[in-house]
């Protein structure tokens, strides 16, 4: 997919020039306000995860061969249930707008040594420096452009896009799409290792052993912090507090799995093949960073809860800027699009799942689909 043919090189090179000028403004303008919310957020998270396990623990008083003396055994389910949603939940700050913004060099500029890219390790399986070189560095940088972004490759799994070729494995796309939503920081974890060029013969076993020892080892840390440590706590109840910590980390896996898949797959977005970036400028990296992004529409609490990811375009023009700062830059980067007549591919978390799901259904047999791919045709709306 190529540049939009309306623009001429000058326009894009100053639509490029006015991005940046909104990017200086921010980044300039930071300041103590930004500091309180990163840190007022990394203590509610921490809370958070400590309540949760907590009311988790508590849930056992309600169990029938303790609750005689209290409420009754009807109070187990809803307080552990309570608990385990309070340590999703955490999961998901951690991960979402605290770990993956941190590792985006968000906050680096407060010079504070415990939230630092470079030190910062997030609760997840996926070792950051590795999940930064698969992340920041692959797809920050070749953003949907097929042979280098492994994401919009559907993560070595799914066949999303038209120009993917169709293969008989593709028709279990919907239950690999399942399958990588339950498990998704298991599936980012391996990404990087490439495991389907191992098995194709392409690539040998030794040439990724260190990095496979080191996802390995955090892998472990892992399992015996969420699945041995904090059940161990609970004697005999090992397996109730096993099972609560399961079921938060698939909540925070399919709520992640929710927002990035909505902020890169709906209708509309765009790809690219490498000879269409090649001698990429600067300006035209915005361009595709733009067609190749998605927003969701919601309020401040969900905006929060989505790492900010919800304003997808924003992040991808300015991955190192907080991201607190997101929501005030939006409404210029969305008039600006008017300006240069660029589409700003935005809708209800309704509109942008369920055009991702019906990708992933279209994807799942052989042929293309103009209906679901972009085009760099200038929408209706702008037109005038």
């Amino acid at each position: 997919m190529s540049m939009p043919s309306h623009l001429t090189h000058a326009e894009i090179e100053e639509f490029g020039r006015e991005i940046e000028a909104v990017r200086t403004e921010v980044m300039d303008s930071r300041g103590e306000s930004d500091a309180r919310y990163i840190h007022r957020l990394i203590k509610v998270q921490r809370s958070l995860a400590l309540g949760g396990r907590l009311v988790i623990y508590a849930s056992l008083a309600f169990l029938p061969q303790w609750s005689h003396a209290l409420a009754g055994p009807h109070l187990f389910w809803p307080v552990i249930a309570l608990g385990t949603l309070m340590l999703g939940c955490a999961k998901i700050l951690e991960n979402m707008e605290i770990g993956h913004n941190i590792s985006h060099a968000q906050w680096d500029w407060l010079r504070d040594p415990a939230i630092q890219s470079g030190s910062w390790e997030w609760d997840h399986v996926c070792p950051s420096d590795q999940w930064k070189h698969s992340h920041n560095v692959k797809h920050h940088t070749w953003t949907n452009v097929f042979g280098k972004d492994a994401d919009v490759g559907g993560y070595g799994l799914l066949r999303l896009f038209s120009a993917q070729r169709w293969r008989p494995f593709n028709l279990g796309n919907p239950v690999y799409a399942l399958v990588l939503a339950l498990l998704f920081e298991w599936g980012i974890a391996i990404q990087e290792l490439e495991l389907g060029r191992i098995w194709s013969g392409r690539q040998s076993f030794e040439s990724i052993r260190g990095l496979w020892e080191k996802t390995r080892a955090k892998m472990a840390r892992q399992i015996l912090k969420d699945y041995i440590l904090f059940p161990l706590l609970a004697g005999p109840f090992f397996l109730i507090v096993c099972g609560a910590n399961a079921v938060a980390n698939v909540i925070r896996n399919l709520w992640t799995y929710l927002i990035i898949f909505c902020g890169h797959f709906p209708m509309g977005v765009h790809v690219f093949t490498k000879d269409e970036v090649e001698n990429e400028t600067r300006p035209r990296w915005y361009v595709r960073q733009l067609l190749g992004s998605c927003n969701i529409g919601g309020g401040k609490l969900f905006h929060i809860m989505s790492g900010n990811l919800s304003h997808q375009i924003e992040h991808h023009l300015f991955p190192d800027m907080p991201s607190n700062r997101y929501p005030e830059v939006a409404p210029r980067v969305r008039a600006l699009c008017v300006r240069y007549r660029l589409p700003y591919n935005t809708g209800s978390l309704t509109r942008q799942f369920g055009t991702t799901v019906l990708r992933i259904l279209r994807m799942t047999f052989p042929g293309h689909s103009t209906f679901l791919d972009g085009e760099c045709a200038v929408p209706k709306a702008m037109s005038a």
